[in-house]
C-alpha cells in the first residue's frame, strides 16, 4: 500500500488521521512541522503528503514550495483559512487539491483516494504509452522528454509538477486536437467530471504562465476545452489565452 506524509503540528487530529489511515493499511508518517517533515519527504519519498498550511518553524507554503522543486508527489493541502485567495495561493505554488477545516475524515479519505487513484492512473497511462511515445517531442523552442520527465523551453527547463507535465505531454502528442474538460480530468487527473471544478482551468493557468509568450499556444476551445494550436507559431492580437481560461 502507499506510504502517506501527514504534516499537522495539531497531535490530537494528527493522531485521528494517522489511526483512519492505518486503518486502511495505509503506512503513515507524520510530521509535526516544517523541518521534519523536509526531512522525512527526503528520506522516504511518500507516495502523498497531506500538508497544514499553518506549521511552527516553516508554514506550510514553504513546505510545499521546497517540495516541488524536488518531487512531483501530490500534495493535499489542510487549512483553516476560508478565502479563494488564499486556496488559488496553495494551488500556484503546486498543491494538488485542499481541504478546509473543519473536515469530515469520510472526505479526507475521498481526497486522499482520489489522488492516489490519479497517480495509479498516470503510471498506467505513462507505461502502456512508453512505446509509442518515449521519444522527445519538438514543438518551436519546447521540447519534453517523457523517459528523462523533463521540459525545456529555449534550453532551459521548465519546473513543472507531475500534473503539468502529464497535461504538456498530452497536448504536444496531439496538436490541433480539442480536448474537453472532463476528458483531461479523466485522463490526465483520473477523475470523474464534476461541474464547478476549476482543477484543469487552474493547472492550464499554471502552464502557461510556465511557458511565457509560447503558453498563449495553449488555446481556449469555447465551451468545450483547451487544444495546442498546431502551428506553434501563435499570431498576436486579441485577448490572452490566461484571460480567455474563465470565459470559456
Amino acid at each position: 500500500m502507499a506510504t502517506i506524509l501527514l504534516v499537522e503540528d495539531a497531535q490530537d487530529l494528527a493522531e485521528v488521521i494517522r489511526r483512519e489511515l492505518s486503518s486502511m493499511s495505509y503506512t503513515v508518517l507524520w510530521a509535526p512541522d516544517g523541518p521534519t517533515a523536509l526531512r522525512l519527504q527526503a528520506r522516504y519519498a511518500p507516495d502523498l503528503v497531506i500538508l497544514d498550511w499553518m506549521l511552527p518553524g516553516i508554514d506550510g507554503l514553504e513546505v510545499l514550495r521546497q517540495i516541488r522543486e524536488v518531487s512531483p508527489v501530490p500534495i493535499l493541502m489542510l487549512t483553516a483559512r476560508t478565502e479563494e485567495a488564499d486556496r488559488v495561493i496553495g494551488l500556484e505554488l503546486g498543491a494538488d487539491d485542499y481541504l478546509t477545516k473543519p473536515f469530515s475524515m469520510r472526505e479526507l479519505v475521498a481526497r486522499v483516494r482520489a489522488l492516489l487513484r490519479r497517480i495509479q492512473h498516470v503510471a498506467q497511462l505513462v507505461e502502456a504509452d512508453r512505446a509509442q511515445a518515449a521519444a522527445r517531442l519538438s514543438y518551436g523552442p519546447l521540447t519534453l522528454d517523457p523517459e528523462g520527465y523533463q521540459a525545456e523551453l529555449r534550453g532551459t527547463r521548465l519546473e513543472l509538477t507531475r500534473t503539468e507535465f502529464e497535461l504538456l505531454h498530452l497536448l504536444l502528442r496531439n496538436p490541433g486536437r480539442a480536448f474537453s474538460r472532463d476528458y483531461l480530468l479523466d485522463t490526465v487527473w483520473g477523475e470523474a467530471y464534476i461541474a464547478g471544478d476549476r482543477s484543469v482551468d487552474n493547472a492550464i493557468l499554471r502552464l502557461r504562465r510556465k511557458l511565457g509568450d509560447l503558453g498563449d499556444a495553449i488555446e481556449t476551445v469555447w465551451g468545450i476545452g483547451y487544444r495546442l494550436s498546431a502551428s506553434w507559431e501563435v499570431a498576436d492580437g486579441g485577448a490572452s489565452a490566461a484571460e480567455a481560461d474563465y470565459c470559456g
